[in-house]
């Protein structure tokens, strides 16, 4: 059985791993203070070309999210979120747990737009007898493997800056994002327009890891101790930085995401091929395609993957998801066990 379910069942790639061993007896400061850390601090400031930046690695994503949001949110604050949003939708209540409201939009494909935060705003204007929303959460790619556009991220970054709103971008994959053949986001462009963002490291070569992005510094006082507080600051830190420095020291990050969409695309070249239709238009390494259910059950025998959404009697919609290790002969194989079937 080879496994499209999730981009991270495999461990790391080679880099990593040779270089965690490399540095494995060289001793260094705990919790951060290593200087691997500060060298990778550097190398993602220039990357960002914003000099000013806050960064701390954590990791994981849900953690990363309840971090940011539960530091941000005053007691009465409210964060929004399309209804596929990840805090939504898959982190047991997350953000909720901190007594923290998630207030969803009804989207089409998995974006928020100025006016679906409008609408969530004139829902919620009877101060102070509703919670009050902060917080715009988006994600890039979505949850449904769309992205945003540089029009679209700078419209909503004006639209929350004249609403008093701050702009939170979870990139848990990002890198497929911005390696998606119609991006035409950059790295800088995202620390321009948004308030904080994350890069993540688990879903794209690393062990594990994600990095944190304030671009307003003052939004980041005492982050440290909420970090600290919420038990995600890790004693030997170096395991985080040294990955992320090696990710982005030439830019490893972006050829393994690139990797990962090439293949999920030839996968979507074959599902149009044979008349199939997709559930959303994603050019990222998530696809959902509308298979008829004798096809899926055919390609159950050999792979593994989520049967998505049922969509007539028919016909369901199943998740496929490539990553940086996925092997190119399963994914050949893969289509032609499609075109066969």
């Amino acid at each position: 059985m080879y496994n499209f379910k999730n981009d991270y069942s495999e461990g790391a790639h080679p880099r990593i791993l040779d270089k965690l061993i490399e540095t494995n007896l060289v001793q260094q400061l705990g919790y951060g203070e290593d200087e691997y850390a500060q060298e990778a601090k550097a190398v993602l400031r220039e990357k960002l070309n914003n000099p000013a930046t806050i960064i701390h690695f954590v990791s994981g994503g849900t953690q990363t999210n309840l971090l940011v949001i539960s530091f941000l949110l005053r007691v009465h604050e409210a964060v929004i979120s399309a209804k596929t949003g990840h805090i939504a939708a898959n982190e047991t209540g997350a953000i909720e747990a901190t007594g923290h409201k998630v207030i969803t939009a009804e989207t089409v494909d998995g974006k928020l737009r100025p006016g679906d935060i409008a609408e969530v705003l004139a829902a919620y204007a009877l101060a102070p007898h509703v919670v009050k929303p902060r917080i715009v959460y988006i994600s890039n790619s979505t949850e449904i493997g769309t992205i945003y556009s540089s029009d679209e991220i700078k419209a909503l970054y004006q639209f929350c800056q004249s609403h008093q709103l701050l702009l939170y971008m979870d990139g848990a994959r990002l890198g497929h994002a911005l390696t998606a053949e119609n991006n035409d986001l950059t790295l800088a462009t995202i620390s321009q327009y948004t308030d904080v963002f994350y890069i993540g490291g688990t879903k794209n070569g690393a062990l594990l890891g994600e990095a944190i992005i304030f671009n307003k510094p003052e939004l980041a006082t005492d982050f440290d101790y909420a970090i600290k507080q919420k038990g995600a600051m890790l004693a030997k830190g170096r395991i985080l930085s040294i990955q992320f420095l090696e990710l982005f020291k030439d830019d490893l990050y972006f050829d393994l995401a690139r990797k990962a969409n090439t293949l999920a695309m030839r996968i979507a070249t074959a599902v149009r091929e044979k008349g199939y239709t997709f559930l959303t238009q994603s050019t990222t390494n998530q696809l959902f395609p509308i298979l008829p259910k004798k096809v899926i059950e055919h390609l159950s025998t050999d792979y593994q993957f989520y049967v998505w959404k049922n969509v007539d009697a028919d016909y369901d919609a199943i998740r496929l998801i490539t990553s940086w290790a996925t092997d190119e002969e399963k994914v050949a194989a893969f289509i032609s066990d499609l075109k066969e079937a």
